[in-house]
């Protein structure tokens, strides 16, 4: 079982000829909504994936939690765990350029009310896999961290979207999984060594006893274990919306661990998956399933 604690939000999605710089309008050429979130996003990339998924979080009592909700639902992901709150439900304001790129406004609403005392709602046990991010409190990422822990789970943290104050406990996780911007500004923060990105990810494997895990975009991911560096290669593509790559590659390398993959067999997979999940715009709707990966791997 995966078990997500997170976030869920509708994504209001507009498309212009390029993002603007501050303090610029620009003419929007398309709009449209779908469900988001990092956690939501992360639970159904997970069940995409094949694995049986359960979600702990919150949505608000209006007329967005339904929509909020409907992808999960259509995917079989577990609900059972998500509350309402008289907070709205969340939202992500996204604009996406022509080139793909994208900027992101986030107003948390009902994932700021999922708190310590939600994790009961997970059920954990020893062998399952806790997803985590950090659009709900953080005490809440740090108190299921611990949960995990107790229980024998294994934790996979997403560092997204980068809060100095994480720093601290990043280390309580079985796998921190950065983007290349979140590392280096949480290498200042844990005063890590090293000239260049890999070994400063070697010093924190190190430190930490932990496996840190970096996102590169096109140029795929690196892992660095107390024992080894591992470089695992994206798929070449030209993207569409790259909204939704993080998430995807983290939910296929949560199933990957979960299914008894290796490392470098997980990785490679939620590689895959984040560079196909940029072909389509929109988070979830982008999202691949299990066959398609299957067959971009097959097609390399």
């Amino acid at each position: 079982m995966i078990i997500i604690v997170g976030s869920i939000n509708l994504d209001l999605i507009a498309n212009v000829d390029r993002l603007p710089e501050p303090g610029e309008t620009v003419r929007g050429s398309g709009f449209a909504t779908a469900p988001g979130g990092k956690g939501a996003n992360q639970a159904l990339a997970a069940a995409r994936a094949g694995a049986e998924v359960r979600m702990v979080g919150a949505v608000g009592k209006d007329s967005f939690a339904a929509e909020a909700l409907a992808l999960l639902k259509a995917g079989g992901v577990d609900l059972s765990g998500v509350g309402e709150s008289f907070a709205s439900t969340g939202t992500a304001l996204i604009l996406v350029g022509a080139d793909g790129e994208n900027v992101i406004a986030v107003v948390p609403g009902a994932n700021d009310s999922v708190l310590p005392g939600d994790i009961a709602k997970a059920h954990l046990k020893k062998g399952d896999v806790v997803l985590l991010q950090h659009e709900i409190p953080l005490q809440t990422v740090d108190a299921t961290l611990d949960a995990a822990r107790a229980a024998g789970a294994v934790s996979i943290l997403n560092t997204a979207p980068f809060r100095a104050e994480a720093a601290g406990f990043l280390g309580k996780a079985d796998f921190a999984v950065a983007n290349e911007t979140e590392f280096d500004l949480y290498g200042e923060a844990l005063a890590l060594s090293g000239r260049d990105r890999q070994a400063r990810m070697r010093d924190y494997a190190r430190k930490t006893g932990r496996a840190i895990v970096v996102t590169l975009g096109g140029d795929g991911v690196l892992a660095a274990t107390a024992d080894h560096v591992l470089t695992v290669p994206a798929l070449k593509i030209t993207p569409v919306d790259t909204v939704g790559a993080g998430d995807t590659f983290c939910g296929y390398f949560g199933a990957g661990m979960a299914s008894g993959l290796s490392l470098e067999q997980a990785l490679t997979r939620a590689a895959a998956a984040g560079s196909l999940a940029c072909l389509k715009p929109g988070a979830q709707p982008a999202i691949p399933l299990a066959k398609d990966v299957d067959a971009a791997l097959a097609a390399r």
